[in-house]
């Protein structure tokens, strides 16, 4: 395994352009000698997708990213969120744009992220004002926010008041495994927020109240299996804690942001690629998340998903911003492609509800 010269001068800048241009750089092979991956819409071309073009069936989901501010620093964070992106905030303006478009358009459901949305001042207002619009809310919230400070720990019942979905993270049902990735302390909070979580009916069987955990691995393999993944996580966390939840999804660990940075130091990014190119799965191709999707910056720019808004990856329609938004250009739309979409298709492939082939 070998890695060009070029990487042991190039390294990632926190100005936004420097970032994306250097990530862009290795995907695109300018930077990685040995990342000898063909183009991901040529594979796709390859498998019956015509010219290479993927596109969208009908937008369904409207993913909001509030901000990259965040309680926590973790490893693989594809967001680089932390506590030091307090800039990076969606405002009030830009709140009142994407409520403006969900009056007007039928998209049922909200799909709210950050970093921690929850820090973003402005969070529990725009879920009310969603769910007076008859929306799906989903809140994907990383636990310890709940129990890091005395103001969030009413989240539990905000939550089950508006009827919120929560989707969270959680590594592994083991301390040290999911420390490694999130930092110390970060699983122990996680049960305690799980807990108080449960007691307001969150994944309880007679309850119409949902919490979903994401698993990511924490190192350069593939998921495995999401159902046994599923069994295994509710089995165990029955047992210790007596913790319950709805579902578990498995995602594919995407090589963008920090992932790419461990990938790099590593000396594993070309093997992990090529496992990526190697799992290419055909069948996950139509139900990517990109195809029902659009993601919102937090300074109101649209994207066809989170990992290319994290890229700086436009969508190609005419308007790439909420003030210009038009779903009928939208829906028509060629998707934007690069290599990371590898990590969204390889085996059983992988979105944001986990994954999304048999």
């Amino acid at each position: 395994m070998s890695v060009h010269p070029r990487t042991q001068t190039l390294t990632r800048r926190h100005s936004p352009l420097a970032d994306t241009f250097f990530q862009l750089k290795v995907l695109n092979g300018e930077a990685v000698a040995d990342a000898k991956v063909p183009p991901f819409a040529e594979t796709i071309r390859h498998a019956g997708f015509e010219g290479g073009i993927l596109r969208p069936t009908r937008i369904e989901i409207f993913q909001v990213n509030v901000g990259k501010l965040c309680n926590q620093t973790c490893a693989h964070c594809h967001v680089d969120a932390g506590p030091d992106r307090k800039r990076e905030n969606m405002s009030k303006e830009t709140f009142e744009l994407c409520l403006d478009i969900l009056r007007r358009y039928d998209i049922p459901t909200v799909d709210i992220t950050g970093g921690a949305p929850e820090m973003n001042p402005h969070f529990r207002w725009f879920v009310e004002q969603c769910r007076q619009l008859g929306k799906h809310v989903m809140d994907r919230c990383n636990l310890t926010i709940i129990v890091s400070h005395e103001r969030y720990r009413d989240l539990p019942h905000f939550f089950a008041q508006h009827g919120v979905e929560v989707v969270s993270s959680l590594p592994h049902y083991s301390a040290r495994r999911t420390d490694s990735q999130r930092g110390d302390g970060v699983f122990e909070a996680s049960i305690e927020a799980l807990r108080l979580l449960n007691d307001v009916g969150y994944g309880q069987p007679d309850s119409n109240l949902k919490i979903n955990l994401v698993y990511n691995p924490t190192g350069t393999f593939l998921p495995g299996n999401q159902e046994a993944l599923e069994r295994e996580f509710k089995a165990q966390l029955q047992r210790k804690y007596g913790i319950v939840f709805n579902r578990l999804y498995a995602i594919t660990n995407m090589p963008i942001s920090r992932f790419l940075d461990y990938l790099l130091e590593s000396g594993q990014y070309e093997t992990y690629m090529q496992t990526l190119l190697d799992a290419f799965n055909p069948a996950a191709v139509a139900g990517v998340m990109c195809r029902n999707t659009i993601s919102v910056s937090w300074d109101g720019y649209l994207y066809d998903c989170d990992f290319n808004q994290m890229l700086d990856l436009k969508v190609s329609a005419p308007g790439k911003h909420l003030q210009d938004f038009d779903l009928e250009a939208l829906e028509q739309r060629a998707i934007v492609l690069n290599q990371h979409c590898y990590g969204c298709t390889a085996g059983a492939g992988s979105s944001c509800g986990g994954q999304v082939a048999v």
